[in-house]
């Protein structure tokens, strides 16, 4: 597969860039939880609005157990955040563990409310997030370029790629998957989580080949008969076969394509796209059987080829521009930042906006 997945087309690759840098310092990077839900105030499971400060997603929750005297797993978090940054988000812990909440705080921890909910929190327990993000060191021309990046980015939607830390340094994550999905069940890795990891990445990496032939040959706001449809912003999927009538649902937001995360059940495509998606995996050395024998690790499903940033924001700032913006879960802020900045946002594997 001669395409590397971190660093798809641009969307706006026709404007140019404002250049500079981020995560300077993590005050740079603010991400705030839009949970998909408010704890109901009882249940068996204290759920903790909590700051994080400069810690990795991983050694974070690693940090809530072992202050709280519990196990890794008894842990919930509806998803990772970045470590080079300052995050909000909830996360959730048996209700035995109140006696010990003060424990909790220090150290690149605060914590800023307590309630009670009735179910641990679970990854995807969110309706998505909200950045705040300063970009330093922004080219001389950066004033009069952002006005037509927004513009577009408002107009036509951002492409719904996998941010480069999906894929671990250096691309390495994705290859690994690649190569388990080529050689089958018996070259897996021992650890499981490494394995889930791979294939994990791998996935990802397809989808972004898929969406990235599909911007170039100038498909990402064409219905193409037979492609898979979502109800905007949450629904269910179904096939085109009304073309025209689909692409006007389309064009008014009411409906968005749906692009495939490969494995043993995705949501099938038909006609013209089912032809597009299977090319994706024969160029990649694979077929739809590559996919059995890993178990529940590559289910798959289908995931939305565009976002809308309704509320995207720039404007100057002493230390150069500041963006505000929400990104459903699962989008990725260096995905939005690389339009704007034309530069990697990122090369830190351990960041996620999920």
């Amino acid at each position: 597969m001669d395409f590397d997945p971190r660093t798809p087309p641009c969307w706006t690759g026709d404007l140019p860039g404002i250049g500079g840098r981020i995560k300077s310092v993590p005050e740079d990077f603010e991400v705030e939880e839009i949970p998909a839900y408010v704890p109901s105030g009882a249940g068996d499971f204290l759920y903790l609005w909590v700051e994080k400060r400069g810690l990795g997603a991983e050694y974070f929750l690693r940090q809530v157990a072992r202050r709280l005297e519990l196990s890794p797993g008894e842990v919930g978090s509806a998803g990772l955040k970045d470590r080079h940054a300052v995050t909000r988000q909830m996360v959730s812990v048996p209700a035995s563990a109140e006696p010990l909440l003060g424990q909790l705080e220090g150290d690149g921890i605060r914590l800023l409310n307590v309630s009670r909910h009735t179910n641990k929190l679970k990854p995807g327990h969110l309706h998505g997030n909200r950045f705040r993000v300063v970009i330093r060191d922004v080219a001389p021309e950066s004033a009069g370029r952002l006005a037509p990046l927004q513009e577009r980015l408002h107009r036509d939607g951002l492409p719904n790629f996998y941010g480069p830390q999906r894929f671990g340094r250096d691309g390495e994550t994705g290859r690994l998957g690649l190569g388990l999905l080529r050689s089958g069940p018996a070259g897996q890795p021992r650890a499981p989580f490494l394995r889930k990891l791979a294939l994990s990445a791998a996935q990802s990496a397809l989808f972004n080949l898929y969406l990235a032939r599909r911007l170039h040959n100038g498909l990402l706001r064409k219905v193409l008969p037979g492609d898979v449809m979502a109800k905007w912003p949450f629904g269910g999927m179904f096939v085109a076969r009304d073309v025209a009538a689909e692409q006007s649902r389309f064009d008014a937001r009411e409906t968005v394509s749906a692009g495939p995360i490969f494995g043993r059940k995705t949501f099938p495509a038909q006609d013209e796209a089912a032809v597009r998606e299977a090319n994706v995996l024969r160029d990649a050395g694979l077929t739809p059987a590559s996919f059995q024998g890993f178990g529940k690790l590559v289910q798959g499903t289908r995931r939305h080829n565009l976002v809308y940033v309704n509320d995207l924001e720039a404007h100057a700032v002493a230390e150069g521009v500041c963006c505000t913006f929400t990104l459903p879960a699962g989008t990725y802020a260096t995905v939005l930042l690389r339009e704007l900045m034309k530069s990697d946002a990122t090369d830190d594997p351990e960041d996620a906006d999920d």
